[in-house]
Order: C-alpha cells, then structure tokens, then sequence
C-alpha cells in the first residue's frame, strides 16, 4: 500500500520494472518512487492521476556520456540546449564529459565555473565527469572530493589541445592514484602508433576515413587499458566500443575478475560504414561507423553482457565544421534525442525487449556512475520517468530536434518509439515537443 503523502499516480498497463513489464500503477510521493502497486490500485485521495493507457512507461534513461561544451564551445552546444534535447528524447539525467568546453574540467576551479553555467539552465538532471590529463595528477583527488563522477582520459590526440592524450607512463600514474581513492578511470581507448601507420588519405570517400581508424588501435589500446586494471587492481571504463574484435579480450577480463565495463553508442549499434555517402561527414566519429558484420557481432556483446550499457556520446559542433573532407571535418554524432527510438528501432528489429533497453540505457548507465538514486522504477528511486510509444513511427527531421545545431547522421530515418514524454521527480518536462521551465539539479557523486 501507498504511503500517506502520495501525490501522484502514474499508470500504464507496460511498466518496466526490474522485474519485468507489467500493468502497474506507480505511486510517488515528493518526487520520490513510492512503491509500484497492482494496476487497479485505488487513487489516494488528493493525488493526481495519469493514465498513459498502452504507453510504455521507461525509467528515465541516464546518459553518463555527453558533451556540452558550455562555457567556450556554446555555438557547438550549450547545457540549455542540451538538456532539453535530453528532456525531449526520453534522458533525465546526463553525465558532461570534461571537454570540449573552456575552461576544461581539469581542476576544482574549473569545475565550478561549469557548475555555474549549468545550474540556471539545466531541464535535466546534470551531473560532470572530470579529466585526466599529464599535468593535473595533483588535482585529481581534490575534484573528486568536489564530487566529480570519475576521471576521463584520451590515450590518442583529443582534437582539442587544452585536453592532452596520455601516454603509457602517465596513464598508469594517473590511474593508480585514481585507484588510491577508489575512483573510476574511463578511456578513450584508440592507441597512437596505430593510428599514425594507418594511411591518411584526405577528401570524401568514407572508406578512406575508416582505414585511417583501425580496429587494431582500439584492441591495442584496450588490451593495455587491462593489462593495467589488472596490476593497479583499478576500476576502468572502455568509451563508446566500436571494434568487435576486442570483445573477447573484455571478455576473458572480466571472467578474471578485473573491474572493467564497456559502453558502446547508437551509432555503432544501428548505422554502418556501408551506408555512408561520400562526403557525408555527419557520420563522422572516433572511433568510426564500422561494417554491418561488426555491428552484429557487438549486439551479441551486448546480448551476453560483454557490454554493460549504451549511452550518446553526443558531440556536436556548428555545421561549417562538418566540411565534405572526413579528415578535417569534425568527428561526432549527435544524437542525445534520438537514442531511444534508434536503438529501439534495431532491437525490436532483433529480437530485444524494452526490458533491455531500460537495463542498456537507464540501469547499467546509472550503476557505472553510482547514481543509486536513478535507472529503475522501483520504491526509493526518484520518480524519473519516460512515456514511450514503442509502436508509432516517426521521421527524423533536424529543425524539430533541439540540440543547437541540426545535424545528425539520423536525418530521414524512419524510427520506431515516439517519446511522449519525460518527468524529472515527478514533474512532467517534456511532453509532445513542448519543454518546461528547467528544473534539473547538479547532481555530485554519492560521497
């Protein structure tokens, strides 16, 4: 039975729980989950009712990997902008990566520069990832007792040259003094003389694009990212997995007992190298779009646990950066609005659940943070929520997606899963298009 102070009923005959999709009523009370009761329950006097008959209702999904690039980059991006494609597609809380703003978030001082910018503007639970890079080692306890969620690190060229890769010696420095406090380290996993003896070859063609990011600078990358957890006993994170070939070696590690989880992102899941024009930047990433048998082979990675979850990595920049050269176009997908529908879309095409996808995007991302208060729909949890029409169809359309600047790689997909809408603690912040006042609060980690 419902406490006392319930104040609101929402009510569907699919609610994702942990325990599986079932007709609930979720009863919540000062935005807090209060208990998840029996479809039928009898609304408590004074509470509100919503009823979203046949629509899905989603914990609210947790994005731990997106770039707002506020304050510096704001013509790229901007936590207003941002947050409300966040709200828009489904994500009640996101994680900022530590760069491709200015200042970066290197140091305590610049952290709270970013937390400043953020808290006015935020529609969306926001919380921040600091970096590492060689000169900050001494900053990096001090940020994460400022509550930063863990520390991110390029072991290649970043692209930006205020947020230095690391080299081998500086990676374990830094990742044993991130292991002294018990925090967590998460790499940009691509290994530089790899990528300095693929060739380089300039102008349209995708296929050249590709060749210059080869699977082997990730596999390498990523078998010495281990071979360090492994002796350091650390805690590391592998960013946005694009190569199938370093499953088995994530694998065999975590049958070992080392303490490594692997995200990959939409665009690897649903686009493939195959499918890219010439000339089409917007499919620009790093690591890059690979072939469809690679795409295969990571949703039976994500099928048997290999890869714990799937978040954006939504980096965005203005649209004269996306020039028709893939090597000197800007890499980065954006996406932050379209991730549910896109990986929907494919799963249901595959044979998944919305159980997966709530436990892919919303749990696993939630866990790897330790946002315990976020990733399900269960008593205690904040009353985060997403109303999913998994059956209705839509096309994408870049002028009606929020973020900053309207290009994606998705532009005249047909998607399945039309986001209804969002509640942030209970307060409904997007519905149909429309966005609220913004309502998020910076989140620190649970110290």
């Amino acid at each position: 039975m419902s406490g006392p102070d319930v104040n609101l009923i929402l009510r569907s005959t699919r609610v994702v729980t942990p325990e599986g999709t079932r007709p609930a009523a979720v009863a919540v009370a000062g935005g807090t989950i209060d208990a998840v009761l029996p479809y039928d329950t009898r609304v408590p006097a004074g509470a509100h009712l919503e009823d979203f008959g046949d629509d899905v209702l989603l914990p609210g999904l947790v994005d731990t990997h997106v770039h707002v690039n506020d304050p510096g980059r704001t013509a790229w991006e901007g936590f207003w902008t941002a947050t409300r494609a966040a709200a828009a597609g489904g994500i009640t809380t996101l994680l900022d990566m530590p760069l491709n703003s200015l200042p970066p978030t290197t140091t305590v001082e610049h952290l709270r520069v970013k937390q400043g910018v953020a808290a006015p503007k935020a529609h969306v639970d926001t919380g921040f990832w600091g970096g590492a890079i060689p000169s900050n080692v001494k900053d990096l306890r001090p940020l994460y007792e400022a509550g930063v969620f863990g520390f991110k690190c390029f072991l290649s060229p970043s692209g930006v040259e205020e947020f230095p890769e690391l080299d081998q010696e500086q990676l374990a420095r830094s990742m044993a003094e991130i292991a002294g406090f018990g925090g967590l380290l998460i790499v940009h996993a691509e290994d530089p003389h790899h990528l300095a003896e693929a060739p380089q070859r300039p102008g349209p063609a995708y296929a050249d694009f590709l060749a210059s990011r080869p699977r082997d600078a990730e596999n390498t990358a990523i078998e010495g990212l281990i071979a360090h957890a492994k002796r350091l006993n650390a805690r590391v994170h592998v960013l946005h997995l694009s190569s199938s070939d370093a499953l088995p070696l994530i694998a065999a590690a975590k049958r070992e007992g080392v303490r490594v989880t692997v995200e990959s992102c939409p665009h690897f899941l649903t686009l493939t190298a195959e499918e890219v024009p010439d000339g089409a930047t917007e499919f620009k990433c790093c690591p890059p779009i690979r072939e469809a048998a690679n795409q295969d082979a990571l949703w039976a990675g994500l099928a048997d646990g290999t890869i714990d979850c799937i978040v954006s990595d939504h980096s965005p920049c203005t649209t004269d950066l996306k020039t028709p050269d893939f090597a000197s176009a800007w890499g980065g997908i954006s996406s932050l609005q379209l991730g549910l529908p896109a990986i929907w879309t494919e799963a249901r095409r595959r044979g998944h659940s919305l159980d997966d996808v709530a436990r892919w995007m919303s749990a696993a991302p939630a866990a790897l943070a330790g946002l315990t208060r976020k990733g399900a729909i269960e008593a205690g949890r904040d009353a985060d929520f997403a109303v999913l029409a998994p059956e209705a169809t839509f096309t994408v359309d870049p002028a009606e997606l929020f973020h900053r600047n309207q290009v994606t790689a998705y532009a005249g997909k047909t998607l399945h899963g039309v986001v209804r809408s969002s509640w942030l603690r209970g307060v409904r912040i997007a519905a149909d298009g429309e966005l609220a006042e913004p309502t998020g609060r910076l989140l620190e980690r649970d110290r």
